[in-house]
């Protein structure tokens, strides 16, 4: 019954507390954070430009009317002009259709779908890089809250170190300075605890607002992920240079600028236009004027607006080029950097180790000492350090290492 009772009471446990994993803080982030829904209105912003640029290619029609309540005529008679005031108005429908432009048009509307891609990118890449910080804050997470369970055993410890220098100060087998110095272990203890305890406090709120949503102060979190291993792929480089979002975005601007380069240069040859027009006049006499035909226009002489215009997208056209040129190598060494630290903090992960068994084999040993009263305080002490620095330092070195494979990641575009 004791059993039944027992197992009944972690069921009702496991099933109160809240969990929260890596995967659901990313997915509510990338659900409610603003600049999301801004970048997805952006997109529907490109997609109106590129409807208006596209309109250029239809029939063109305008209704226009007239009305004057007076005007004078002229008109001659038997030699001579005679004027008359009258009324007058006139209505009438105009269509222009765009036959040929040396594909001034085409190409804007091509950029205009270029710029549409690149909206699109742009929501990719902030997804990837709202996912990278999102892993960097539960992990911050993970390690603080890990950091508050060694920090409370630690004080767990001295405070039960300075309770036996009490008992043994008052048997007479140790000083006043033995109990001295532990209480104040215990002081720099309880600091040391309220410090990771903010640091958690202050990830939890920064994902919290990420979030749009209250994080439980009881939370559970899974921290496995932050002892993964990383194997570098033989063409990582290659497949971060393919997939890269911010690289896509620079060569769709390189498209983009090209195709407004030649937009502009077209200009230069005018355009070729079916025009077609209705009036009917009622202006003393009343009549219906229609015209029907085609018309070149070309521009002759524009106060080198047209040269400028093609020249600045040229100009644009070059600096895209050298700026995804500069992009793909800072891209490259940021990748070998971290490759290199990845290597380091797998070494250092291997040293830590070995350090926390040798420090946590040395205290034990000094332990027992001290209760037979053949070794001091301070080396108890001593021994007590390198066991937490050993945690903790192994900890640091996983969530160093996590971070730097995060990096990795974003830089692949991963937004998982």
């Amino acid at each position: 019954m004791r059993k039944f009772l027992f197992f009944n009471l972690l069921l009702v446990s496991a099933l109160s507390a809240e969990v929260l994993t890596l995967q659901q803080s990313i997915d509510t982030v990338l659900k409610n954070y603003p600049d999301v829904k801004s970048f997805m209105l952006k997109i529907k912003q490109s997609e109106a430009s590129y409807k208006s640029a596209y309109a250029d290619y239809m029939p063109q029609i305008d209704l226009h009317a007239q009305y004057n309540a007076t005007q004078t005529y002229v008109f001659p008679v038997n030699g001579s002009f005679h004027t008359v005031d009258d009324t007058g108005w006139d209505a009438g429908v105009n269509l222009k259709q765009k036959v040929w432009d040396f594909s001034k048009t085409s190409s804007k509307v091509n950029a205009t779908k270029v710029d549409k891609d690149i909206s699109k990118l742009s929501l990719d890449e902030l997804k990837a890089l709202l996912t990278y910080k999102v892993k960097n804050l539960y992990e911050l997470m993970v390690v603080q809250s890990e950091a508050i369970v060694v920090r409370k055993k630690d004080l767990e410890s001295k405070e039960a170190y300075y309770a036996q220098a009490k008992a043994l100060v008052e048997q007479g087998l140790k000083t006043k300075a033995d109990a001295s110095r532990f209480l104040s272990a215990v002081y720099v203890a309880k600091d040391n605890l309220a410090v990771a305890q903010s640091a958690y406090n202050k990830a939890k709120t920064t994902l919290s607002l990420y979030m749009n949503m209250p994080i439980s102060d009881s939370v559970e979190l899974e921290g496995d992920f932050l002892k993964r291993d990383f194997h570098a792929a033989a063409d990582l480089q290659k497949e971060i240079l393919n997939n890269n979002y911010t690289l896509r975005i620079d060569a769709k601007n390189v498209e983009k600028n090209i195709l407004l380069h030649k937009s502009a240069k077209a200009s230069h040859y005018g355009s070729i236009d079916i025009v077609a027009s209705y009036d009917h006049m009622d202006t003393l006499n009343e009549y219906d004027a229609k015209v029907a035909g085609i018309t070149l226009n070309v521009p002759l002489y524009s106060g080198g607006r047209v040269s400028a215009e093609a020249q600045k997208a040229a100009i644009g056209a070059q600096i895209a080029k050298e700026q995804q040129r500069s992009r793909e190598l800072a891209i490259k060494d940021e990748l070998h950097n971290l490759l290199f630290d990845i290597e380091r903090y797998n070494k250092t992960i291997a040293a830590k180790k070995a350090q926390l068994d040798s420090a946590l084999s040395t205290k034990n040993v000094l332990d027992a000492r001290y209760k037979e009263g053949l070794s001091t305080y301070i080396e108890v002490l001593d021994a007590t350090s390198l066991v937490l620095n050993a945690r903790l330092g192994l900890l640091e070195a996983y969530y160093s290492r996590a971070l730097s494979i995060d990096r990795i990641d974003y830089l692949k575009g991963k937004t998982e």
